[in-house]
């Protein structure tokens, strides 16, 4: 395990589901420092958020809108992430996020390695936490080893994860993570996982042109005029396969009014109803005409 390319990973959620991603950060370590940072907004399957989520991160539908998808999201890491020894801070939580949502997608699961900071932090320093296991918390830990930064940010939670696994490896002596890891037995090997069909809400928001028999979702969307009249605009199954019809005039003549054309354009600036996250699923998938 020694040399591995290893990196700490956070995901904030939009809701309870883990499949619910709307931001991740992560750091990298090389040369026992963090020599690289990233952080992206993710526009979720579902744009469901939950007020107790946005209580903790901040984050609301509006600020990622326009975000892209979790697929789009994490191209440029998920290779970095195979093979590596991924840090997290309370790992069960960020793996399960990472491995359902790539899972919703119907992406392959990337082989690799985890190290959970706090079963670390508890090996290294025992007996600290208390009752109340505080001691342990991301922020406390933080303050112990000298890191300041802004909690439930995901970039900034995997920066201090990352500074907190380096300062343990630093007063353990061992010449790297990866090293220490395996001193500890604490590295848990994650099994790769070839693609499979996608599954649920990003399911939906995957799916192209369905087949002839099969029952269109329900997607039902209200959009102001250009004299603020509202206009239904709903996904019907053509001959053709999966198209938009508006109840505007102007699609009795053409069927790909500019309600249509906006909304199959991922635009959501007339959108009146209460669900971008199905504006987002449409946009390249669907028959307008």
């Amino acid at each position: 395990m020694t040399g591995l390319r290893t990196l700490a990973i956070d995901f904030e959620t939009a809701n309870e589901r883990r499949d619910s991603p709307c931001a991740v950060g992560l750091a990298w370590i090389e040369g026992g420092r963090v020599v690289r940072r990233e952080t992206r907004l993710i526009r979720p399957a579902e744009m469901r958020f939950s007020p107790g989520n946005i209580r903790v991160h901040g984050i609301r539908p509006r600020d990622v809108e326009r975000a892209p998808s979790f697929p789009e999201a994490m191209a440029p890491f998920l290779p970095e992430i195979a093979g590596s020894l991924v840090l997290a801070h309370n790992a069960s939580f960020d793996v399960g996020v990472l491995a359902a949502t790539l899972r919703a997608y119907g992406l392959p699961q990337p082989a690799y390695a985890s190290l959970c900071t706090v079963q670390l932090a508890r090996r290294h320093w025992p007996g600290e936490g208390g009752q109340g296991q505080g001691t342990y918390r991301l922020s406390s830990l933080a303050a112990r080893v000298g890191v300041t930064f802004r909690h439930h940010d995901a970039g900034e939670d995997a920066y201090a994860c990352a500074e907190i696994a380096l300062a343990v490896m630093r007063e353990a002596g061992a010449p790297d993570i990866a090293s220490l890891a395996r001193r500890l037995g604490l590295a848990r090997d994650r099994a790769g996982e070839g693609a499979r069909a996608p599954d649920g809400i990003a399911a939906r928001a995957l799916r192209g042109v369905a087949p002839s028999r099969a029952r269109a979702p329900v997607l039902h969307f209200v959009v102001r005029g250009s004299t603020g009249t509202p206009y239904d605009v709903r996904l019907v199954e053509g001959r053709d396969g999966l198209r938009l019809r508006c109840s505007c005039a102007g699609a009795r003549f053409r069927p790909d009014c500019r309600h249509v054309r906006a909304l199959a354009n991922g635009e959501i600036d007339a959108l009146l109803s209460d669900n971008p996250g199905d504006v987002a699923a449409l946009a390249g998938l669907l028959r307008v005409g």
